[in-house]
């Protein structure tokens, strides 16, 4: 296998952009070659196998959607209130929405893991291993409402976020944000009001 880190990212990078346009039965290491426009072959001699392909192309999905150790410091520990808590979601979902071919290619390998039991491992430990942290830094920051309050935070955001990317035209953007607002409110303002 190579080892060309810059060629690697940049293959993985043609995979997820072919899995968001093409879906899963499209990527294929000739895909990829094209996608990115390289030799032929090129993809295989990076990943062993289009299984291979799938597994990687899933990691630096996660790679490009986490946000840098400072700003998620940041954005937890501005959420004080209600208010600061739907605007920490907002920015939150603009973050993922402003790169939805990746989105949408881990729509695609969730639909693929059904079939692939190393890609459901990996997406298996990589989802719970992001829920565990947001609990963490929730409780870090000391915000209120628990492992609960952070689980159905969690569901309604995850699900808004696969609405607006797949079916843009079901909610404007004010009902999108007003949605946000009403999630906080039901979820997380009880408790911030039982903390004072």
């Amino acid at each position: 296998m190579r080892q060309n880190p810059a060629r690697r990212a940049a293959l993985l990078d043609g995979a997820i952009e072919v899995l968001a346009r093409e879906g899963a039965r499209g990527l294929t290491q000739r895909a990829v070659d094209k996608e990115i426009a390289v030799p032929i072959g090129t993809t295989s001699n990076y990943f062993r196998n289009r299984d291979d392909l799938l597994v990687q192309a899933g990691t630096r999905v996660y790679e490009r959607l986490r946000p840098a150790e400072d700003a998620l410091t940041a954005t937890f520990d501005q959420a004080r209130d209600a208010a600061s808590y739907g605007t920490m979601l907002r920015e939150s979902i603009r973050r993922v929405v402003a790169f939805p071919s990746g989105h949408l290619a881990l729509l695609e390998l969730r639909l693929e893991a059904t079939r692939r039991p190393e890609l459901r491992t990996l997406l298996t430990e990589r989802v719970r291993a992001d829920i565990d942290e947001n609990v963490t830094r929730h409780e870090a920051a000391g915000l209120p409402g628990g492992v609960t309050a952070v689980l159905l935070m969690y569901l309604a955001m995850n699900w808004l976020v696969v609405e607006q990317l797949t079916l843009p035209d079901v909610f404007t953007d004010a009902e999108r944000d007003e949605l946000v607002t009403q999630a906080v409110e039901r979820i997380v303002t009880p408790f911030f009001t039982a903390t004072k």
